[in-house]
């Protein structure tokens, strides 16, 4: 079975990556297993690291979709078109 990373890269992977940290923690705290806390901040790393390529692949659909337009532009607009401008949201 092979595991697409862009599948992976969701948010499921991000709850996998939280669970992790919250078993292996009880797991340390209730001295069932005693282990590095190294081992904590490198799975809380590849959780940020996912987090991160969430919001930048979300970010990326957004500009892609959405033009941000400044206030002078947007005047520009308004004046250009008149009242017509109905797609844009003020």
């Amino acid at each position: 079975m092979q595991i697409k990373v862009n599948n992976f890269l969701r948010y499921e992977g991000f709850v996998v990556v939280g669970v992790l940290m919250t078993l292996g923690t009880l797991i340390k705290l209730s001295g069932i297993i005693d282990f590095s806390s190294d081992w904590f901040w490198l799975i809380a790393g590849i959780g940020v690291t996912i987090e991160g390529a969430i919001s930048q692949r979300k970010q990326k659909q957004f500009d892609s979709k959405y033009k941000i337009v400044t206030k002078d532009e947007y005047e520009m607009i308004i004046k250009h078109n008149g009242d017509e401008v109905t797609h844009i949201v003020h």
